[in-house]
């Protein structure tokens, strides 16, 4: 059994690292397994953070997470740069294995992988992705400096999007299916008194226009169902994430989103010794901070487990 981890973290973020931290100060020596392409969760692809606890003036997304997966790495947690990408977690000993090879036991495992952009689901959406088709703004914004773009939602990620982008483009139109946004109201006043922002009602996105690269997008009206083209160099899509828990699907229990259902408030799944939580779980807040107490918990409901085991 020595060679068998108290715990093992599955993704990062701001649940992955709390946990983390939480392990480690209780002597639980964790392991997290960060992944290759999306350490640090979302907010990595997220601009500046007003409303994290003590931040007076915002921060980075990218430097809020620096500075927690610092903090886990101070109090010992090992951090690897890789992702899960096979699990066994029935039974008391877990067996999990990365993208090397690699295969690491471990007693109980807390699951903070998170979630993925959603897509429209248009078949030339994803033939010209990275050609004029983009879900992050903080990435690829830049490019198209002095254009007219669209960005397609009505949450707060799709107005944080939309307003990112005035700074590069020449005008962004905000395309939504409804007559009324769902971001907060402070956001919506950002955008509706930006200049550089238009908004599209009652408009859904029924296809993509291009050949080798993003040429305008086909329009239909949901009220009374007329359709029209407009010609746009640049698509952000916001429209939601869904949760990364592929891997899992046929061991723990889902709900129909794809969400990890979990025992009441806790964090417990319906495996002993797994643990859920941040965006994985969370399809109502979807708040830094909340994903963030939920992998406290997750690392409170662990170190109680084993002390039982």
């Amino acid at each position: 059994m020595s060679d068998v981890r108290d715990v093992v973290i599955v993704g990062s973020g701001p649940a992955g690292y709390t946990a983390a931290i939480y392990a480690s100060r209780a002597q639980m020596n964790p392991v997290i397994y960060e992944g290759s392409v999306t350490a640090g969760g979302a907010l990595m692809n997220t601009t500046e953070v007003e409303n994290f606890p003590g931040f007076v003036d915002g921060v980075m997304g990218p430097d809020l997470m620096d500075n927690m997966r610092k903090q886990a790495k101070r109090f010992g947690a090992e951090l690897i740069t890789d992702d899960i990408v096979e699990m066994d977690l029935v039974g008391e000993i877990k067996t999990l294995t990365d993208g090397s090879g690699n295969v690491v036991k471990a007693k109980s495992v807390i699951l903070a992988t998170g979630s993925a952009y959603r897509e429209i689901g248009l078949e030339n959406e994803k033939r010209l992705s990275g050609h004029g088709v983009s879900w992050c703004a903080t990435c690829d914004g830049f490019f198209f400096r002095d254009q007219t773009i669209a960005v397609v939602g009505g949450g707060d990620s799709a107005v944080e999007e939309a307003t990112f982008l005035t700074r590069f483009a020449s005008k962004v139109v905000l395309i939504h299916r409804r007559d009324a946004l769902r971001a907060s109201k402070i956001m919506v006043d950002r955008a509706t008194s930006n200049p550089k922002i238009e908004f599209l009602w009652n408009t859904e996105v029924i296809d993509v226009l291009g050949d080798a690269k993003l040429s305008g997008l086909k329009l239909r009206n949901t009220v009374d169902g007329s359709e029209s083209e407009r010609a746009f160099t640049g698509l952000f899509v916001a429209i939601g994430h869904i949760p990364r828990s592929e891997l899992i699907a046929n061991q723990v229990t889902l709900n129909n989103e794809g969400y990890v259902e979990v025992e009441g408030r806790s964090t417990r799944t319906n495996i002993p010794g797994v643990f859920a939580c941040g965006d994985l779980v969370d399809h109502t807040y979807r708040q830094a901070i909340t994903a963030a107490g939920s992998g406290c918990q997750a690392a409170l409901d662990a170190e109680k487990y084993l002390a039982h085991h």
